[in-house]
């Protein structure tokens, strides 16, 4: 079959989230024709190019969501008005009834962003990470129907509406740019029924959630959506919710496509994650977080299939509305042949080394687990601590890093065993790739146990990793790693460097319980995390979709060798005469009705009721 996968800043790109997962299953399904549609995040990203793609891919289509504002042909500073905004496809300006069109679809738009309750109201405006108001409902009582579902009515008219319009006319980046679109923005926030901070918006504020709607509904006006594109695909593969999926809905509005949604990290919470970090002000965070989780109410809506990577993101997307029947769990697959030797090896690691793992970020919490070793520390004067990672990228990540040796330095001076020897500093930090760490499975064999010690984790890759290493591991109790670990580690509370501590501690001194919990871990993560499970679940939910999904076109019917396409030809289609006819057939026409129902039943012999009858 011929799948669309649409992902957002990732694969093909060199660089980019779920960028190895993506190539990891367009290259295990090779039975199946590959079209790719990319949104790329940043010139930096596209200036890196491609991974290298495998045959299957047949065709890829990419689009920037990060061109400059006066990249875009009639924006607010360079037009002004709407009515002299030039469309992007022919530049033909739009008349009066595709102004009154554009103007009645972005008012039902950002009336449905600016109702309260969308999300979780005040507590998202200031950038939360909650989203507790999905699923509360006020009752309107003069039509009957919930204010929440008249917002998301609202949110689909005027999507689907902005979407045709583009599609018909072009335009739509400046028409979103336009002075109407502030206009409509500021009427929207004023009105009655919005919340306490929407209702504070100045003009500022205005143009900047203009521009951010922009950025986001981008892929409304891509040409993306004609029979020769996502209109030639047997499935859409969104690989995140959100604007990647943005192009899966319009392929299954005007073609029938259906979608699938694959989803390791839930994009509404990584938006109410980013919020803070952004310089946007509280009335158009707010804003943007009601229309995200509209977006996300609506792509989980119209998925044939949502496929969480882990019941931390399914919890957040039931409560996004997402149907319980509709959910499939299907964990990211890893890679585990590069672990083998060690996790075969039976040996359970040093008695006195903790080792740490991974990307070094606030997020990750080093300063807790710094404090934890001090108190490890008092009671096992010999044991060591091995951070092994690279900053993240950013200056966000090189402060953190130089804070992290400032603390360390300050807990652990440097210990000398005489007056003329050098000190030796209990903690080091290391990058993977020198001489003592050389590859990513010589890390996790440096220490006895591994300890994990974020307070925000999605998937936590480096414990899957650990486990496929056989070591003992102690985890802090945030996102999916429960759910991962089992009872194969030890978890503990985040923030609690004492709890931390005293786990760490229990391993260190039983190397009995450190080799049964290694074991135990890595037959978990063999039988749960490997590429081959994914893979397999996946290919399964493929051609469980192509199978319920309807033949649009004769040509599907074959594959480029001239071969039968699998499900392309329903089975009814091989039976004998118009089938699918019923009723007299009309004057002078030939019988609707197939032989094998017209002509008498042949009984067999002693196939007889109790009755005399046929059977």
């Amino acid at each position: 079959m011929r799948i669309g996968l649409l992902t957002d800043g990732g694969y093909p790109y060199a660089t980019g989230e779920s960028r190895l997962w993506c190539d990891r299953l367009v290259r295990g399904l090779s039975q199946h024709e590959f079209d790719l549609f990319a949104l790329s995040r940043s010139a930096e990203q596209e200036a890196q190019g491609w991974v290298q793609l495998p045959a299957q891919v047949s065709r890829v289509r990419t689009a920037s969501l990060w061109t400059a504002d006066e990249d875009i042909p009639g924006t607010h500073a360079s037009k002004g008005l709407l009515a002299r905004m030039v469309t992007g496809g022919g530049g033909r300006s739009y008349g009066r009834r595709e102004r009154r069109r554009f103007t009645a679809y972005f008012t039902a738009l950002a009336t449905s962003a600016c109702t309260a309750g969308a999300t979780s109201g005040e507590d998202t405006a200031a950038g939360a990470s909650g989203g507790a108001g999905f699923g509360e409902r006020s009752e309107d009582g003069r039509t009957g129907r919930t204010t929440v579902g008249v917002a998301d009515a609202q949110f689909t008219d005027g999507l689907y509406g902005l979407a045709e319009l583009a599609r018909e006319h072009g335009g739509l980046p400046a028409a979103l740019r336009s002075e109407t679109a502030v206009r409509v923005l500021e009427a929207a926030c004023r009105a009655p029924g919005t919340g306490r901070t929407v209702q504070t918006a100045t003009v500022p504020d205005f143009l900047a959630l203009a521009r951010e709607l922009d950025r986001v509904l981008r892929p409304l006006s891509l040409d993306w959506y004609d029979e020769e594109s996502l209109g030639a695909v047997d499935l859409c593969h969104a690989t995140s919710g959100g604007v990647a999926a943005l192009p899966g809905l319009l392929a299954k509005r005007f073609f029938g496509v259906p979608l699938l949604v694959t989803e390791h990290g839930v994009q509404l919470r990584a938006h109410y994650l980013a919020a803070t970090e952004t310089p946007l002000s509280a009335p158009v965070r707010a804003l943007l977080a009601n229309f995200h989780g509209r977006l996300a109410t609506e792509v989980y809506r119209q998925a044939a299939i949502v496929t969480p990577g882990n019941t931390h993101a399914r919890r957040w997307q039931e409560r996004c509305g997402a149907e319980r029947e509709k959910l499939r769990t299907v964990h990211p697959g890893m890679e585990s042949g590069r672990f083998t030797a060690l996790g075969e090896s039976g040996d359970s690691g040093p008695d006195d080394t903790l080792v740490w793992v991974g990307r070094i970020e606030p997020a990750k919490d080093l300063i807790a687990l710094l404090h934890a070793f001090a108190e490890v520390r008092k009671a096992e004067p010999d044991a060591r601590l091995r951070i092994i990672g690279a900053p993240a990228q950013g200056p966000e990540g090189a402060t953190y890093l130089a804070h992290c040796r400032a603390l360390a330095a300050q807990l652990f001076p440097d210990e000398a065993t005489d007056a003329h020897a050098v000190g030796d500093n209990p903690v080091s930090f290391e990058d993977i790739g020198g001489a003592e760490v050389p590859d990513l499975s010589e890390a996790y064999a440096a220490g006895g146990v591994v300890v994990l010690s974020s307070v925000v984790e999605g998937f936590p890759i480096s414990l899957v990793e650990a486990m496929f290493c056989g070591r003992a591991t102690v985890s802090t109790d945030v996102g999916a790693v429960v759910e991962v670990i089992g009872g194969t580690g030890l978890v503990v509370p985040p923030r609690n460097p004492r709890a931390l501590a005293d786990a760490c501690l229990a391993l260190l001194r039983d190397p009995e319980r450190r080799a049964r919990l290694g074991a135990a871990a890595r037959a978990r993560a063999l039988e749960l995390f490997t590429v081959e499970q994914n893979l397999a679940a996946f290919r399964g939910i493929y051609l469980e979709l192509i199978s319920h999904a309807p033949v649009r076109r004769e040509a599907d019917t074959v594959n480029a060798d001239g071969k039968p396409r699998p499900f392309a030809t329903p089975p009814e289609a091989h039976v004998q005469g118009p089938w699918t006819a019923s009723g007299p057939a009309p004057a002078g026409a030939a019988d609707r009705t197939p032989r094998w129902a017209a002509e008498p039943r042949t009984v067999c012999a002693g196939a007889r009721g109790a009755g005399g009858g046929d059977v």
